[in-house]
């Protein structure tokens, strides 16, 4: 599964309907978010049982406020619907691989305790 664009409409549903979600926030001017572009997409081949979403800070701009992203690129990963990483810049491709492992990894109920 390639990654698939998100907007204010398909945002909330989408991080509540599947298990884990990784969310791009980027635009076309950055010039780190076209580095990193190349990488989330392998990684959304490698990883076909994740959702790998991408949401343009320029077309959607009050997400973007909403979501308290001030610098770009920022990638944040929801399992269960809950916020469970946040992080401004673009990562190198084995740093996205072990985060990936981490949030397959992490028990989200017990992390709530």
């Amino acid at each position: 599964m390639s990654t698939i664009d998100l907007t204010s409409e398909t945002f909330e549903q989408t991080v509540l309907d599947n298990e884990i979600v990784l969310v791009d926030f980027w635009a076309s001017w950055c010039g780190p978010c076209r580095m990193f572009a190349p990488i989330y997409e392998k990684a959304s081949e490698t990883h076909t049982d994740l959702v790998f979403a991408s949401i343009n800070t320029e077309e959607e701009q009050a997400l973007s406020q909403a979501a308290q992203v001030t610098s770009i690129p920022t990638l944040m990963a929801f399992k269960k619907g809950q916020l469970v990483f946040r992080q401004a810049g673009a990562l190198p491709a084995p740093a996205l691989e072990e985060l990936i492992g981490a949030v397959k990894a992490l028990d989200v109920e017990a992390a709530a305790d």
